[in-house]
C-alpha cells in the first residue's frame, strides 16, 4: 500500500516496513552490503571481516519487568552483530532526552546499559547526547551502533537457507512484546511474564564452535518469528515448513495473546534467535543452545523445503496447514 505520509505501520517491521526499505531507501543508497538486508552490514576491510549495525530504541514504557530501555538497546545491537556471526566488540550510544527528564531515571538506564555491556563483553567507546524541548520527544530515545569481528570461516546470511536445513528457535516466543504491551496499557494479570532481552553473542560463539555450517541466524524482533521467516524464505528463494506444536510458547503468554487477540508468531522478541542449520549438524547445535542459560527451551520448529518457494507454511496442531504471511499492519507499536 502506497501512502503520501509515514504511518506507524512503516515502523512495524512487517510488509510496509519492507516496502519502505526496498522501494524508497535501497534505490537511493544502493550497494551490495545494504542490499543484503541482514541484521547488520558485513564489511571486508583489508582482509578483516567486520559487522556493523545500528538501531534506535523508542520503547514505551521505558521501564518494564526485568529491564529497561537501556539494557534493551545494548542487547539489541549486540544481537544484531551476533546474527552476522560476529564477535561484538565496540558500541556507540546516542541519547535524545526530553527536557525535564528525571536524573535518577537516567542514571538507572545508564547503569542498565553498563551491566548489559559487561555481560556481553563489549565496550561503549563513543556517544552523543542531545536534549530537546519538552514534548519534542517522549522521555528518552536511545541509538546504539556496534562493530564486531567475523571469523574468516563463518558465512552467515539471510540468503543462505538451503533445502533440508533444519530450523531451530532458541526459546519461547512473544514474551517481550506482551510484557511491554501489558505494562503500557496498565493491564494486570496473575502472571510472572517479563521481558526476554538478553545478549546472545556467547550462545552464538558456542554454536559456531560446535558447527561452522550454520547458514542463517536471525533475531525475530519487530514482526516476530512469522515475519523473520518470510524475509529469509524470500531472500533465499526457498520454502519453509514449520510445525505449530514444536514452537515454544509459555502458557501464560499464549493465554494473554488469545485474550487480547494477538498472534504470537508476529509478536516481538528481544532475546531469542532463529538458526538455519545443515541437517547433519542440527542435533549438536541444538544441544549447545539448550546448555545455554538463554536457550533451555530451544526446539527444532521446522525445515527448509524446495517447494512453495518464498512462502512459509505451518502445519497446525489439528493437522491442517496455514500460510504464514509477513506481518501486515502494526500489532504492537513501540516495543523496541
Amino acid at each position: 500500500m502506497k501512502t503520501d505520509t509515514i504511518l506507524l505501520d512503516h515502523g512495524s517491521g512487517g510488509s510496509m516496513s519492507h516496502h519502505l526499505i526496498t522501494d524508497l531507501m535501497l534505490p537511493i543508497f544502493d550497494n551490495p552490503m545494504l542490499a543484503a538486508l541482514h541484521d547488520g552490514a558485513t564489511l571486508d576491510i583489508d582482509g578483516n571481516r567486520l559487522a556493523f549495525s545500528t538501531d534506535t530504541y523508542v520503547v514505551d514504557p521505558i521501564f518494564f519487568p526485568g529491564g529497561n530501555i537501556g539494557d534493551l538497546a545494548v542487547n539489541g545491537t549486540v544481537n544484531d552483530l551476533a546474527m552476522c556471526g560476529a564477535k561484538p566488540l565496540y558500541l556507540s550510544v546516542g541519547l535524545i532526552i526530553e527536557e525535564g527528564f528525571s536524573m535518577a531515571d537516567l542514571k538507572k538506564i545508564l547503569k542498565g546499559m553498563g551491566t548489559a555491556s559487561e555481560k556481553a563483553g563489549v565496550k561503549v567507546v563513543t556517544g552523543d547526547t542531545k536534549v530537546v524541548p519538552k514534548g519534542a520527544v517522549d522521555k528518552i530515545f536511545i541509538n546504539t551502533s556496534g562493530v564486531g569481528q567475523i571469523p574468516q570461516d563463518v558465512n552467515i546470511s539471510g540468503n543462505r537457507a538451503r533445502p533440508k536445513d533444519k530450523i531451530i528457535l532458541s526459546g519461547t516466543i512473544a514474551d517481550h512484546g506482551m510484557t511491554v504491551l501489558t505494562q503500557r496499557e496498565g493491564m494486570t494479570f496473575d502472571s510472572s511474564l517479563k521481558r526476554d532481552t538478553a545478549p546472545l553473542n556467547h550462545m552464538v560463539s558456542r554454536m559456531l564452535s560446535a558447527c561452522k555450517d550454520i547458514h542463517v541466524l536471525r533475531d525475530p524482533t519487530r514482526g516476530g518469528v512469522g515475519t523473520a521467516l518470510n524475509e529469509i524464505a524470500g531472500k533465499s528463494n526457498v520454502g519453509i515448513r514449520i510445525f505449530e506444536e514444536k514452537i515454544p510458547l509459555k502458557n501464560e503468554t499464549e493465554s494473554i495473546c488469545e485474550l487480547l487477540g494477538f498472534d504470537p508468531l508476529y509478536v516481538a522478541n528481544e532475546g531469542k534467535l532463529i538458526a538455519f542449520v545443515d541437517a547433519d549438524h542440527t542435533k549438536e547445535v541444538l544441544s549447545v543452545i539448550q546448555e545455554d542459560d538463554y536457550g533451555k527451551d530451544a526446539s527444532i520448529i521446522g525445515e527448509v523445503v524446495s517447494d512453495h518457494c518464498g512462502k512459509v507454511v505451518m502445519q497446525t496442531r489439528i493437522g491442517g496447514t496455514r500460510i504464514i504471511d509477513m506481518l501486515s499492519g502494526n500489532q504492537l507499536p513501540r516495543i523496541c
